[in-house]
């Protein structure tokens, strides 16, 4: 079966350093933090989309809004977990699926966060369990 995909990105400049991590990133540093969160669906919705870009966008920018120009350590839930690009895909995951409506939340493929142009963490689910919605 063939799926269509849609993806929206947004970014952050943000401060960090890691915890437990034994090296230079222990200091503080800092990144133009890139988050991109991508759907799929077997069907279109009307007007022929799968799932708005505008409001996917929407979701997006919201939550990256809390971590612009701040050090993420500071900022829940990054005060208790590491701010790694792996937990930040996962919270980005988690908070886009809650804002979605459910038919379209679960077509949620994955959050991937880079931290450089060419370094990225990603996080969703299995694509071999990943359900497949219907429609928008």
């Amino acid at each position: 079966m063939n799926y269509y995909t849609v993806s929206v990105q947004a970014h952050y400049d943000a401060a960090h350093f890691l915890r437990n991590y034994g090296g230079k990133c222990e200091r503080l540093h800092g990144h133009r933090w890139v988050v991109e969160v991508a759907l799929r669906t077997a069907e279109l919705g009307e007007g022929g989309i799968a799932f708005d870009f505008v409001e996917l966008k929407r979701h997006l920018m919201e939550l990256v809004e809390r971590f612009d120009h701040r050090n993420l350590n500071d900022v829940p839930p990054f005060t208790e977990i590491e701010t790694s690009a792996e937990n930040q895909a996962r919270y980005f995951f988690e908070e886009v699926k809650e804002r979605l409506p459910a038919e379209v939340a679960e077509g949620l493929l994955y959050a991937r966060v880079w931290e450089t142009p060419t370094q990225w963490a990603q996080y969703g689910p299995s694509p071999a369990v990943a359900p497949v919605p219907s429609g928008p």
